[in-house]
């Protein structure tokens, strides 16, 4: 099927089943597509049940507002360990049962950081993760009010993290000096250096933790970019990777894309 018969065959199909690619969007076209993704939709509706909650088992206002501020505190440091350690580790891929979440939530986002449809986290582990990192807290200052209250602010907060995230990966330029600082740093943990730079929306624990860096810093552009260090020697070991992805790519995303044999396969 030639690219032209594709891309119309692609269009014809439901929002959610097309392929979208943010570096061929615009932000108004972002917009409408970050309001239909069922995961921002999910985090809504769980705010949403999160404020009937308090309704019902409602904190005193100070403990309401301490849980509020712990969960938007303690947020920016969960998910730069989450980020660095986890989503970064080399062990996931090791282990047959583990491999497919770490493929969804993480490579794939690296191997084409423009591909909408994986920049979003996936709901079974994003939720539970909020939950661990914030119920507890708020539990602690406000009781099952401000458990929700956190629950329901690091939710929020997720949405206001994925559409940054999103922001950083368009093609436009933004006005805020502060949105260009964020997009440029997380475009080089993308396209330069992958070990640094964790933070995507908040660079502080990157300064204290020593991950903070510019591209100036840095002489040489690492060789793992864009598959974590997941290559073909690896995949002789450790190969599920491989075979759930269909190769191990490398290079720049829209090199590859060009140089995408007929059969679908993608070049080394």
């Amino acid at each position: 099927m030639s690219q032209s018969a594709t891309k119309h065959a692609d269009s014809q199909l439901p929002f959610w089943k097309r392929s979208h690619y943010l570096d061929r969007m615009t932000l108004g076209e972002l917009v409408r597509a970050y309001f239909q993704h069922y995961t921002i939709m999910a985090y809504l509706a769980l705010t949403a049940l999160c404020i009937v909650f308090f309704a019902f088992f409602p904190a005193a206002p100070l403990p309401a507002l301490g849980a509020i501020a712990a969960a938007v505190l303690i947020y920016p440091l969960v998910w730069h360990l989450l980020h660095q350690y986890i989503l970064h580790s080399r062990w996931m891929w090791k282990h047959k049962w583990l491999c497919p979440t770490w493929k969804r939530i993480h490579y794939d986002h690296h191997q084409d950081p423009n591909h909408l449809e994986v920049l979003f986290g996936a709901l079974h582990t994003t939720v539970p993760t909020i939950a661990i990192a914030t119920i507890p807290v708020g539990w602690l200052i406000g009781g099952p009010g401000g458990a929700a209250a956190a629950f329901g602010t690091g939710l929020l907060t997720t949405c206001y993290y994925e559409f940054m995230h999103c922001i950083q990966h368009l093609a436009f330029k933004p006005k805020w000096k502060w949105v260009q600082h964020m997009k440029q740093r997380h475009n080089e943990h993308h396209y330069f250096d992958e070990k640094g730079n964790f933070g995507i929306t908040n660079y502080f624990w990157d300064r204290v933790l020593g991950t903070y860096y510019e591209k100036k810093d840095r002489p040489h552009r690492s060789a793992t970019v864009f598959n974590l260090g997941y290559d073909e020697e690896v995949a002789k070991t450790y190969p599920w990777v491989k075979k759930l992805s269909g190769g191990i790519a490398s290079g720049h995303p829209r090199r590859r894309a060009m140089t995408k044999d007929e059969t679908g396969q993608v070049s080394a």
